[in-house]
């Protein structure tokens, strides 16, 4: 935030553990960030080993499916500028979006 903050950018904050994300929001942030859904999945969480998801058998709309149910597996957080987002970790990525 303060990186943003300092390079003029007030951000919309969408806090999606509390305000649950959509399916065509969710697949418009992969679209967005050029990521397959599974590159978005926090693999440390304990939902994503309770859920199996290193199960590669899983489809991509599956994975998402427990994406929405989960919200704690989407990786954050993700800054988004326009028609291109980042996840702003590590913190260098948001720099790459504001050039």
């Amino acid at each position: 935030m303060a990186l943003l903050r300092e390079n003029a950018i007030d951000p919309i904050i969408v806090e999606y553990l509390r305000e649950p994300i959509t399916k065509p929001q969710l697949k418009e942030l992969l679209k967005k960030l050029g990521f397959e859904p599974r590159e978005l999945l926090r693999k440390s969480e304990k939902e994503f080993k309770d859920l199996q998801l290193s199960n590669k058998s899983l489809s991509d709309d599956a994975v998402i499916d427990y994406m929405i149910k989960h919200p704690k597996l989407i990786e954050r957080p993700i800054i988004v500028r326009g028609d291109d987002a980042v996840v702003g970790r590590p913190a260098e990525n948001i720099f790459n979006l504001m050039q």
